[in-house]
């Protein structure tokens, strides 16, 4: 029986490493089913929505969901998708790999973000013409839900080789009822589950993470601050060019590049794919091809290392001549 993916280009440069993912997909030759949703800036122009009904309910009936950027209905795609999937917690690697030219080469750190909550929960109001409020909604069950998920993937050796257990980044000496229930119930579910969990305000982390990334190997965030230092973590490892992700949740998960539409280069020819298809592995990965996920990772990594690259890691090749240089590899 075939795996039904949703496939959403959205907006710039994810009309262009989509597709180089599912190439990618296509030469495993595994029997999967692709269908295509539209979202973004484009669509709303056409229809008035952002994200028509049609394609949240394409991404909830799915096995999974590959999405590409969306350009300033970000907001209005993303968050509803994360919904239709049901997602609790946002998974982003940033590793430095061989041939690229990191500043910190020795990075190996996967955040584990809060997906639902924090800042992002969207309860804002603009009381006056001075005066505007954002309410920032923390919750045990989430937290702890979080936490669940952070313990099975580090028992699970999901994780980098080089740390056990996981860190909790958290701001709880200023926000104390809210990052301090978030702080208490992620060290709670540590505890009962006998996981080793150190902690960092995220203030420091952000500082300390640049100066000595082999320090970190699991972190565990908030939605904002997982959002941020992951970010940060990008520009250790070579750009968000190379930073993949899921939004996984209980029965469904949506994958898509850390990067944005990157307007500047959008039609050229010239986006790197690297993060695209590296969330196409962990596409793989979640639905148990966990071998073929791995071969996807080998062969990007032999890409990385010995050419073609993209312009923005020093190189002149096209996304074409990336993805097919990936293909070649498996």
């Amino acid at each position: 029986m075939s795996e039904r993916i949703a496939v959403i280009e959205g907006d710039g440069i994810g009309k262009e490493v989509v597709p180089a993912a599912i190439d990618v997909l296509e030469a495993l030759e595994i029997d999967f089913e692709f269908v295509e949703g539209e979202a973004g800036d484009a669509v709303e122009e056409s229809t008035g929505e952002a994200l028509p009904a049609e394609t949240y309910d394409l991404v909830a009936d799915a096995d999974a969901t590959l999405f590409g950027a969306a350009g300033d209905t970000a907001a209005d795609v993303i968050l509803p998708l994360r919904d239709a999937v049901d997602s609790f917690v946002n998974v982003r690697p940033a590793k430095a790999y061989p041939g690229v030219d990191a500043l910190r080469p020795e990075t190996d750190v996967v955040f584990l973000r809060e997906n639902t909550e924090g800042v992002y929960a969207g309860h804002e109001d603009r009381l006056s013409e001075d005066l505007s409020t954002l309410t920032r909604v923390i919750t045990t069950s989430a937290s702890r839900e979080l936490a669940e998920y952070a313990c099975e993937f580090v028992a699970d050796g999901r994780g980098p080789d080089h740390r056990d257990g996981f860190t909790v980044a958290h701001k709880s000496n200023v926000m104390r009822e809210t990052d301090g229930r978030f702080r208490e119930a992620v060290l709670d579910v540590a505890a009962e589950r006998g996981v080793d969990a150190d902690e960092e305000l995220m203030d420091a982390f952000a500082t300390k993470l640049p100066l000595d990334p082999s320090q970190y190997g699991v972190v565990v965030c908030p939605n904002l601050a997982g959002d941020v230092l992951s970010d940060l973590a990008a520009g250790l490892v070579g750009g968000l060019g190379l930073l993949p992700s899921a939004n996984v949740g209980h029965d469904n998960a949506l994958f898509e590049p850390v990067h944005g539409t990157a307007p500047d280069i959008a039609g050229e020819g010239i986006a790197n794919p690297t993060a695209a298809v590296l969330s196409a592995a962990m596409l793989l990965e979640y639905l148990g091809h966990v071998e073929e996920g791995r071969r996807v990772r080998t062969a990007v990594e032999s890409v990385l290392s010995d050419g073609p690259r993209t312009g923005d890691l020093g190189g002149d090749a096209t996304t074409e001549d990336v993805t097919a240089a990936i293909v070649d590899r498996l």
